[in-house]
C-alpha cells in the first residue's frame, strides 16, 4: 500500500530477525553508537525517551531540544521569531565560542527557531545562499540552487555536505546539521523512500563520524548527539505517516551519543524516562558550560558526560 517497489524495499532492508533488520537499515546507529557510544528509548526495556511538549510536531520540538523548555505557547509550524534562548547562541556568547558555532538545516523555519534576528547565530537553511569563497562550498551552492526539490526543500545530501566542507573550511567547535526528509516521505506515505532516506541519513552521519576521527583538532574532543523532534504513530500501524497531539505515540523519540566523555554503555535495557528538554542542558555540560536562561531550564543527563 505505501511501498511502489515491494521486493526491492525488502531485498535492501529486511531480515527476519529484528536485530539484524534494524543493523541493515542503521549500520552505523547499531554497530558503532550501539556499542562504543549509548543509545537510549527502547521500550521494550521499558526505557523512555518523551517529548515534554504536549504537540508532538517540529518547531515545538525543535524549541524544547534547543532552550530546554517545552512552552506551550510554541504551537504552530510557523515562521514566528522565537522569544526564548537556545543553547546555541548562550554558547555562542562564551568567550571562547564566539563566531565558532554554527547550524545547516534542510528545513527553511530554522532560523526563526533559532532567532537569528535577534542573535545573528549562522544558520544556513534550505537554499540559503552559501556565500563563501571555499572552492567547494561554492559547487554545492550551484548543485543546490539547480537540483529537483522533491519535498519542497534541499536534499538533505546538499545539507549534509555543505555542513560538511564548512566544517573542514571553518573549524566550527559547535556544529548543528537537522535533516528533514524521512517526515516529509512518511507524510506523504512513500514507505520506501522514507526507508531510503533513513539509511543514507545513518550513511552521512557514519561519513562525519569518520571526518571527526581522522582530523586533530576533533579526534577525541568531539560528542556526537543524535535525535528527533517528535515521533510518529506506531500503535496503530497506520497513524505511522503522522504524529501530533492526537497520536498516542507520537511522543515517543530516542537519544543516541558517542563521544570520549560517553561511557560505552551500549543500548541502555534498564528501566528510565529522559525527556526532550534535558537535551539542551546536556549540549551546554558537554562543553563544561551551566546552560542558564529568563525561562525554566530542565536539567541535563548526567550519564551521557560522566565517565
Amino acid at each position: 500500500r505505501f511501498t511502489k517497489d515491494s521486493s526491492g524495499t525488502s531485498g535492501n532492508f529486511w531480515m527476519k530477525d529484528a536485530g539484524e533488520r534494524r543493523k541493515k537499515l542503521f549500520p552505523f546507529l547499531w554497530n558503532t553508537i550501539a556499542t562504543k557510544g549509548q543509545l537510549y528509548g527502547n521500550r521494550i526495556f521499558d526505557n523512555k525517551v518523551n517529548n515534554a511538549n504536549p504537540y508532538y510536531f517540529s518547531y515545538p520540538g525543535y524549541n524544547e531540544i534547543f532552550t530546554g523548555y517545552p512552552d506551550t505557547l510554541v504551537n504552530s509550524n510557523d515562521k514566528i521569531w522565537n522569544k526564548n534562548t537556545n543553547v546555541l547562541e548562550f554558547i555562542n556568547q562564551q568567550k571562547n565560542y564566539k563566531g565558532k558555532v554554527a547550524a545547516f538545516t534542510t528545513w527553511d523555519v530554522f532560523p526563526y527557531i533559532l532567532n537569528t534576528k535577534k542573535n545573528k547565530l549562522f544558520v544556513n537553511a534550505d537554499v540559503d545562499t552559501l556565500k563563501f569563497t571555499n572552492a567547494s562550498l561554492q559547487l554545492i551552492n550551484d548543485m543546490q540552487l539547480l537540483t529537483t526539490r522533491p519535498i519542497g526543500v534541499r536534499p538533505d545530501v546538499f545539507t549534509y555536505f555543505a555542513a560538511r566542507e564548512y566544517m573542514k573550511a571553518y573549524q566550527p567547535k559547535v556544529l548543528y546539521i537537522a535533516f528533514d526528509e524521512t517526515d516529509d516521505f512518511a507524510h506523504g506515505g512513500e514507505y520506501d523512500q522514507y526507508l531510503k532516506s533513513a539509511h543514507a541519513e545513518d550513511a552521512m552521519i557514519a561519513d562525519l563520524w569518520k571526518y571527526i576521527q581522522l582530523t586533530p583538532g576533533y579526534k577525541n574532543k568531539t560528542t556526537l548527539i543524535v535525535t528527533c523532534d517528535h515521533g510518529r504513530g506506531d500503535k496503530i500501524k497506520e497513524n505511522w505517516q503522522h504524529h501530533g497531539s492526537k497520536i498516542e505515540d507520537a511522543g515517543q523519540i530516542w537519544i543516541a551519543a558517542i563521544g570520549p566523555d560517553t561511557a560505552p554503555k551500549g543500548e541502555i535495557k534498564t528501566s528510565g524516562l529522559l525527556y526532550q528538554k534535558q537535551l539542551a542542558a546536556t549540549f551546554a555540560r558537554l562543553l563544561n558550560l551551566n546552560f542558564t536562561a529568563s525561562h525554566p531550564v530542565a536539567p541535563p543527563i548526567e550519564t551521557i558526560y560522566k565517565r
